[in-house]
């Protein structure tokens, strides 16, 4: 699922690429894309036209367009959705499922998502600058200028589950996915297990930086895309992937100390880290 520097890529490219524009049309090709715009089809298409896109923001894996309308587009990716900004006359993808028209008809707003896990919905929103109602309950992400990393770490340690597991409540802190919480865990020497209640003051600041440290580098080389669903709004996919220290490298040598990373299932998923580096505790949270 794509994480925060995914999700921030497509951010700014929907800022370049679609900021000021007027929309002339909306079609929605599969119902269940926009099934949580409760008023329909019609609706959402009704309520978009003739609309300008504004600046774009982000919560955590969440995006959202305000427009001159007192409302706001908000988007969630999910699993395999894609926003993408294409030439008018460019063919339409596979899994197309929303199309947005523009009044300049050059280039067009396409949502497209294989397995129809994300989707799009119409928000009130009289302040451009205020979050959506149904994002409120989302955390600041640790990249965003109000993130309060004492507020934080006192909530951390409230938790009394796994740093991982904690890691990953996106009411906690938003933003953080699997690939990039065993990264900051390796980086922080961390096992993903530790109980949050005794984390230090200095292990959580090592860890936050760790967390911004390696989204931050995501973020220069374009995200992490494992195949053809992780793009940006032109298409094109990021190579961060190619710096994974710990996800996904299972029985590669660790890159501090060569011992071979190891796997374990995690929440359905799996958590990858150095047993050497990131020694299992004698009390473990799972």
């Amino acid at each position: 699922m794509p994480e925060l520097p995914e999700v921030e890529v497509v951010r700014r490219g929907l800022d370049r690429w679609v900021l000021g524009r007027p929309i002339e049309s909306v079609e929605v090709y599969n119902p269940r894309a926009i099934r949580r715009h409760t008023a329909g089809p019609l609706h959402f298409a009704e309520v978009l036209t003739g609309r300008t896109l504004l600046t774009a923001h982000r919560r955590g894996k969440y995006l959202w367009l305000p427009t001159d309308g007192g409302d706001a587009l908000v988007g969630h990716l999910g699993m395999s959705g894609q926003l993408l900004v294409q030439p008018a006359d460019a063919p339409d993808e596979t899994h197309l499922r929303v199309r947005l028209r523009f009044a300049d008809h050059e280039r067009e707003l396409r949502f497209v998502d294989q397995r129809t896990f994300g989707g799009l919905s119409v928000e009130p929103l009289p302040d451009p600058d205020d979050v959506p109602p149904s994002l409120a309950h989302i955390a600041r992400d640790p990249l965003d200028p109000g993130f309060d990393p004492a507020a934080f770490a006192a909530a951390l340690r409230r938790k009394k589950t796994g740093v991982k597991r904690a890691l990953l409540d996106q009411t906690l802190i938003s933003g953080v996915g699997n690939i990039y919480a065993d990264e900051a865990l390796w980086r922080a020497k961390l096992h993903y297990a530790r109980p949050t209640e005794t984390l230090t003051g200095p292990a959580i600041t090592t860890l936050l930086d760790a967390v911004r440290t390696v989204m931050t580098e995501a973020l220069d080389q374009g995200g992490t895309s494992f195949d053809a669903l992780y793009v940006n709004v032109n298409g094109e996919s990021g190579y961060f992937d190619r710096s994974l220290a710990a996800y996904g490298q299972e029985n590669e040598p660790c890159p501090r100390c060569g011992t071979p990373i190891r796997r374990d299932a995690f929440m359905n998923r799996s958590s990858y880290s150095c047993p050497v580096c990131q020694p299992k505790p004698r009390r473990a949270r799972w």
